[in-house]
C-alpha cells in the first residue's frame, strides 16, 4: 500500500471506486442504446452491437489494467484513467449526435449491404470503446492496491467483484427507470460522469498532491463545466427546429411535429412516422384509412350492436379517431406499451379520454383478458423493431382465439418488400387464418392484411360498402375492395423458437437504403465531392 496516500488506506474507497465504476458501465451501455435509437433502432441487432463492443473494450481495459497495475502500481495512474473516461462520457451528448450523423454519411456512400449493423458497429467503436476501456482498467488496478497478502486474496477479489455487481445493477436500474425518463439521455451521460470525476477528485485532492502535478485536473473540471453547458440538450433532431415536443420515455425517443393539416408522431426513427392525427374529416388515404376496411368486413353495418375493437399497438389513437369519425358507435380498447405515449395522444392528438387504454404487452393482454373482439389490429410494428413475440405462430392463434366467428384481424405491415420480412409474417398468418388478403399502400411503405376464420371476408365486405352513407367513404373502398388480393401461404413460418425479424428487416433497410442514395452515388461518380455537395445543397 502506498503510505503516501492515505485515503487508500480505507478499503471502504476502493470499494466505491469498483462500485461507481461498475455503476457507470451500465448507465453508458444503456445510455449508448438510447444514443442510437434514433438513428439504428432499438432492435436485438442494435443492442448485440453495443454489448458486443462493450464487452471487447472491458476485455481489453481488464488486460491492459492488470499488466500496468503490475508494471507501474501508482494508483494516480488508475484515477487519471477514471477522469479521462469521465470527461469523454460527458462530452458524449455535446458531440455524439454529430458523429454518428458523420459516419453514417461516410458509410452509406461506401457500404452496399449491412448499412445498419456495419455503421452501428463503428460508432460504438468510435464513441464507446475508449471510455468503456479505461473503466475496464479499474479492477485489475484495484486488486493490485487492495490486497495485503496472499492468504486473503480470494476475500478481497470476491468482495471487489461483488460491489461492482452490486453497482451494475444499480446502474441498470436508475437509467431506465430514473434518469433516462425524467432528465434524458443527455443528462444521464452527464451525471454518471460528474459522479466519476468526483470520484477522482476526491482521491486527488485527500492525496495532497502538489498543484503541478494536479494542472490537468482543473482542465478536466473546466471541460466538465463545458460540457454541462453544451451537452444538456436533449435533441437528437438537431437539424430540426420546428418540434412540438422531442423527450424520451422508458421505451422510446419520441417526436411529435404538427402543420396546418395533421399533427404526427414518430418513435426511435427520425425519419418514420408511427402515428398520425388528421386536423379536420378528411380520407387521406393512408394506412388507418385502408384498416378502415377491417369493420366492414366484420359486418359493422349489418349489426344491431357496437362493434367490439381491440387494437395492440394503440400509439397516439390514429386508428381509433379515425374510425370514430366515419364508421357506426365502435367499442375501442387500446393496448399500448409506453405510458408516455399514451400521455401524448390525450396532450397532442386530441384523443378522447373515455376510450380505455392498458399500458401493456400486446400479447400478454391476450394472454391476461378471455374477451372476444369483432376486430382486432396489430399494429406494434415500427421499422426492424417488430417484436418476435408478436410476429410467430402463436401469437396469431392467441389473435385467432380472441377473434367472435365472423371477426377479423387486420395486420398494418409498415415496410415495402416482397421475399422479406412481410413474406414472413404473411406466411405465417395464412398458416393459422383460412383466408387472408392483401392490399398496399400507395405512396407509403405500409401494407394492409386482413384475415379471418372463414371465407366471407370479401362478401360481407361487399355488401357493407353498399351501406355507407357517407359517399367519399364509399368510393375509397370500393378502390381497397378492387386492389385487395388473395394470399396463399407459403413455407416461411416463424415461431417463439424461430422467428429471425430482425435479420428480415435490415435486408429491407439495405434496399430503402440503396435505392435512396443511388442518385447521390451517381452524382458522386460522375461529378466528384463538389457535386455530390451542389445535390444535397439542391
Amino acid at each position: 500500500m502506498d503510505q503516501k496516500r492515505p485515503i487508500l488506506s480505507n478499503k471502504i474507497y476502493l470499494y466505491l471506486t469498483e462500485f461507481f465504476a461498475g455503476m457507470s458501465v451500465m448507465a453508458v451501455e444503456l445510455g449508448a442504446s438510447r444514443l442510437l435509437a434514433p438513428y439504428f433502432s432499438s432492435s436485438q441487432i442494435v443492442w448485440t452491437i453495443i454489448i458486443g463492443t462493450i464487452m471487447i473494450a472491458m476485455a481489453l481495459g481488464n488486460i491492459y489494467g492488470g499488466r500496468s497495475a503490475d508494471k507501474n502500481p501508482n494508483p494516480d495512474r488508475l484515477y487519471a484513467r477514471i477522469i479521462v473516461a469521465a470527461i469523454w462520457i460527458a462530452l458524449i451528448p455535446v458531440v455524439g449526435k454529430y458523429i454518428i450523423i458523420g459516419i453514417s454519411g461516410l458509410l452509406i456512400f461506401t457500404v452496399n449491404s449491412n448499412f445498419l449493423i456495419i455503421a452501428g458497429f463503428v460508432t460504438c467503436m468510435v464513441i464507446f470503446v475508449f471510455p468503456l476501456f479505461l473503466l475496464g482498467t479499474v479492477t485489475p488496478s484495484l486488486v493490485k492496491y487492495t490486497m495485503d497478502s496472499l492468504s486473503d486474496s480470494g476475500r478481497t477479489v470476491g468482495n471487489l467483484n461483488a460491489f461492482n455487481t452490486v453497482g451494475s445493477i444499480i446502474g441498470t436500474f436508475v437509467p431506465t427507470f430514473i434518469s433516462i425518463p425524467t432528465v434524458g439521455t443527455a443528462i444521464t451521460f452527464l451525471v454518471f460522469a460528474g459522479i466519476l470525476l468526483t470520484l477522482s477528485l476526491i482521491y486527488f485532492i485527500s492525496s495532497h498532491i502538489s498543484i503541478k502535478k494536479m494542472k490537468k485536473v482543473p482542465v478536466s473540471i473546466l471541460i466538465f463545466i463545458l460540457c454541462c453547458v453544451f451537452g444538456h440538450n436533449d435533441s437528437f433532431a438537431f437539424w430540426d427546429k420546428d418540434l412540438t415536443y422531442e423527450g424520451e420515455s422508458i421505451y422510446n425517443y419520441l417526436q411529435v411535429y404538427e402543420d396546418d393539416t395533421k399533427v404526427a408522431l414518430s418513435t426511435n426513427v427520425l425519419f418514420g412516422v408511427q402515428s398520425i392525427y388528421m386536423k379536420e374529416k378528411h380520407i387521406a388515404e393512408a394506412y388507418f384509412d385502408y384498416a378502415m376496411a377491417g369493420p366492414l368486413m366484420a359486418g359493422i353495418n349489418e349489426k344491431d350492436r357496437p362493434l367490439d375493437v381491440l387494437i395492440l399497438g394503440m400509439g397516439t389513437g390514429t386508428y381509433a379517431t379515425q374510425c370514430s369519425r366515419y364508421l357506426k358507435p365502435i367499442n375501442f380498447t387500446g393496448v399500448e406499451i409506453d405510458q408516455k405515449i399514451t400521455d401524448l395522444s390525450y396532450e397532442y392528438f386530441h384523443f378522447p379520454k373515455d376510450i380505455p387504454v392498458i399500458t401493456y404487452d400486446g400479447r400478454a393482454y391476450l394472454n391476461a383478458v378471455k374477451d372476444k373482439y369483432d376486430v382486432i389490429l396489430v399494429d406494434a410494428y415500427q421499422d426492424i423493431t417488430i417484436p418476435f413475440q408478436m410476429s410467430s405462430v402463436e401469437f396469431f392463434r392467441l389473435v385467432k382465439d380472441h377473434l367472435r366467428d365472423d371477426g377479423v384481424m387486420i395486420v398494418n405491415f409498415n415496410m415495402l418488400g416482397d421475399g422479406s420480412i412481410n413474406e414472413y409474417l404473411s406466411d405465417t398468418i395464412a398458416s393459422v387464418f383460412p383466408e387472408v388478403r392483401i392490399v398496399p399502400v400507395p405512396n407509403f411503405t405500409n401494407t394492409e392484411l386482413f384475415a379471418m376464420k372463414n371465407d366471407t371476408m370479401m362478401d360481407t365486405f361487399h355488401r357493407n360498402i353498399a351501406l355507407l352513407d357517407d359517399l367519399n367513404l364509399q368510393y375509397f373502398m370500393e378502390r381497397v375492395e378492387a386492389n385487395l388480393y388473395s394470399y396463399q401461404g407459403g413455407k416461411h413460418i416463424m415461431t417463439d423458437d424461430k422467428a429471425p425479424v430482425e435479420l428480415l428487416g435490415i435486408k429491407v433497410i439495405d434496399s430503402m437504403i440503396a435505392e435512396e442514395v443511388s442518385y447521390y452515388k451517381d452524382i458522386y461518380k460522375k461529378e466528384g465531392l463538389k457535386g455530390l455537395l451542389n445535390a444535397l445543397q439542391n
